[in-house]
């Protein structure tokens, strides 16, 4: 029997983003993936690849810094805190809401 592989999974929005490398890193409420997993990514319903974590890092919402927004494919803060708040609801993204900063990099495509 195969062992599962964790999957990080993504809107459908950011498939493109990840697939040129211009997303490299996701912001979850919790998640089991560890520095050094190799993860199947899906966008949407489709499996584009795998993926190395590269790292999780835990940080507050108001430890996140426009350089962290732009790894994730954002403009900024702002928007990624807008885009986070609409995923998770106002009430779960407050200044004191603990994430996880998943850094990772595509190995390949499928």
């Amino acid at each position: 029997m195969k062992s599962m592989r964790k999957t990080l999974v993504f809107k459908k929005e950011y498939g493109r983003s990840i697939i040129l490398g211009r997303k490299t890193s996701t912001i979850r409420l919790s998640s089991s993936v560890r520095k050094g997993d190799v993860v199947d990514v899906r966008v949407g319903d489709i499996h584009v690849g795998r993926a190395i974590i590269e790292d999780v890092i835990t940080k507050k919402i108001s430890e996140l810094t426009d350089e962290d927004a732009k790894d994730d494919g954002f403009k900024n803060r702002e928007d990624l805190l807008n885009e986070l708040r609409k995923i998770y609801g106002k009430q779960r993204i407050r200044d004191d809401t603990e994430i996880k900063l998943i850094k990772f990099r595509l190995l390949d495509l499928a």
